[in-house]
């Protein structure tokens, strides 16, 4: 009897402890398509106008140095999101997300809800794996957002597509703050990868901000055409402005793309609002990131294909949540794929069998922490580039140019130090440890070829209205 009393004494003492034990944090994910990491305002943009993402600022820790690693395709969203969801390199993911479990999964058997709504090009099948709940997906690339076709996940199954009732991002939105306020019990993983601000442009019709082009300032790195060939030239998205690159309409561009970013912001302040009003304000972890940026006039480019700073690796990630430093700045350096890793090692989520994540939780309270040394980016077989706390090297071993910059006096990467003998000490370097890296990280690509092609280009002659014609009517007929 009285090692029971004993018992029942120590297990009333052990309880306020038990109760106080704190809950695993939720994961609120919001994700944004080709959004540059200068169009933040309380970041520095004087133009952009961004309360909701300035708010979330103000709340966390913004990264100064995070990155997407490129892409083996034009499409760079679809291997950036692959990184990002299995925590893979850019050398060792499977875009599809079938070979590696995915971060999302290993969260849903880890015990937390897991939650999706929004653009995933990845595969539907991947997309049923990785989530319980998948509601008003975009399994597209791109599309006009007041006409987006959207799919539901029921029975194990991704549905047909129905046409959107109204702006796909409103949709995402609302299907994020019905989540929020349907779930009751447990952990939640919820991701929401908007399709903005991708092209298209687009944002329903009386939105009440807009942006006068003739007051938008040019990129600091704004060319009339790039200086070489780079290997992606005529790619689609560099089609969607005339060569040589016009001032005007340049500006008119970045004001649209503002706008849409604006748009983006009001709905990405919907859903804070719905989290901060629900019980999971206080235990929930928010992330904003993008899969890339886009070029928009930098460099003579308009698309992402290239791996110049912001005009494609570097993008926005902003963590703001329990535990983590308010309204600080870090220059730490990182990869989108380090990042579920380490919110799973914070939420207790065992990693999938194979991960190349880097765990950077230490920089949420000591932000002055460093977290990776240098950086390898990739895009295709034509370009690659590393760089570390200062410097940057870019080699095009199609045409056999370099570039180096010094980051820190030059952050648009305008001016080129490769020509100048009193750097080629450091060329030799970086040059060496790009190898060492490309080798480590499973890049079987090239630094030289044996018979690079000429770096000069010239734009394609424009088609006549009968050449345009008659390839409208060739791609109707096939």
């Amino acid at each position: 009897m009285k090692a029971l009393n004993l018992a029942l004494a120590l297990l009333l003492v052990s309880l306020p402890a038990l109760r106080a034990a704190p809950a695993r944090p939720n994961i609120l994910f919001l994700f944004a398509d080709d959004q540059r990491a200068d169009t933040i305002a309380a970041l520095g943009n004087p133009v952009i106008k961004t309360p909701n993402l300035d708010r979330l600022v103000r709340s966390g820790l913004a990264f100064n140095r995070a990155y997407m690693q490129g892409g083996m395709q034009g499409a760079t969203c679809v291997p950036s999101r692959a990184m990002l969801l299995s925590g893979r390199n850019l050398f060792h993911i499977d875009e599809k997300l079938m070979r590696d479990a995915t971060w999302p999964e290993a969260f849903g058997k880890s015990g937390y809800t897991t939650f999706v709504s929004g653009k995933w090009h990845n595969g539907d099948a991947s997309l049923v794996r990785s989530f319980k709940l998948a509601r008003s997906m975009f399994t597209g690339g791109m599309t006009n957002p007041l006409n987006a076709k959207l799919r539901d996940v029921a029975d194990g199954k991704v549905g047909e597509a129905k046409l959107s009732p109204k702006h796909a991002c409103e949709v995402f939105a609302e299907e994020a703050i019905r989540f929020l306020k349907e779930h009751k019990e447990g952990p939640f993983f919820a991701y929401v990868p908007f399709d903005a601000p991708h092209d298209p442009h687009i944002v329903p019709e009386g939105f009440p901000i807009n942006y006068d082009p003739a007051k938008i300032p040019l990129p600091p790195s704004f060319l009339p055409q790039h200086p070489w060939d780079n290997g992606e030239m005529i790619v689609r998205d560099e089609q969607l402005l005339p060569w040589p690159r016009q001032p005007g309409a340049v500006r008119e561009m970045i004001a649209e793309y503002y706008r849409y970013i604006s748009y983006l912001d009001s709905q990405i302040g919907r859903v804070l609002d719905a989290l901060a009003a629900s019980p999971h304000a206080k235990n929930t972890i928010v992330v904003f990131a993008a899969d890339s940026g886009v070029a928009r006039g930098s460099h003579g480019l308009i698309g992402k294909q290239n791996v110049y700073e912001f005009d494609s690796v570097r993008v926005p990630l902003i963590i703001s949540g329990p535990g983590i430093a308010a309204d600080r700045r870090t220059d730490a350096m990182c990869y989108l794929f380090d990042v579920l890793p380490t919110l799973g090692k914070l939420c207790g989520v065992p990693a999938p069998n194979s991960t190349d994540g880097f765990d950077f939780s230490g920089t949420f309270s000591d932000p002055a922490q460093p977290a990776r040394p240098h950086m390898l980016f990739a895009y295709r077989q034509v370009q690659r580039a590393i760089r570390d706390e200062r410097w940057k090297l870019i080699r095009y071993p199609q045409v056999d140019k370099t570039q180096l910059f010094d980051l820190q006096n030059d952050p648009h990467e305008t001016n080129n130090l490769a020509d100048q003998p009193s750097h080629a000490a450091k060329i030799a370097e970086l040059t060496a440890l790009l190898e060492k890296e490309m080798q480590r990280s499973g890049d079987t690509g090239v630094l030289k070829v044996a018979k690079p092609q000429p770096a000069d280009w010239t734009p394609p002659a424009k088609k006549t209205k009968a050449e345009r014609k008659e390839n409208a009517k060739k791609k109707a007929d096939q």
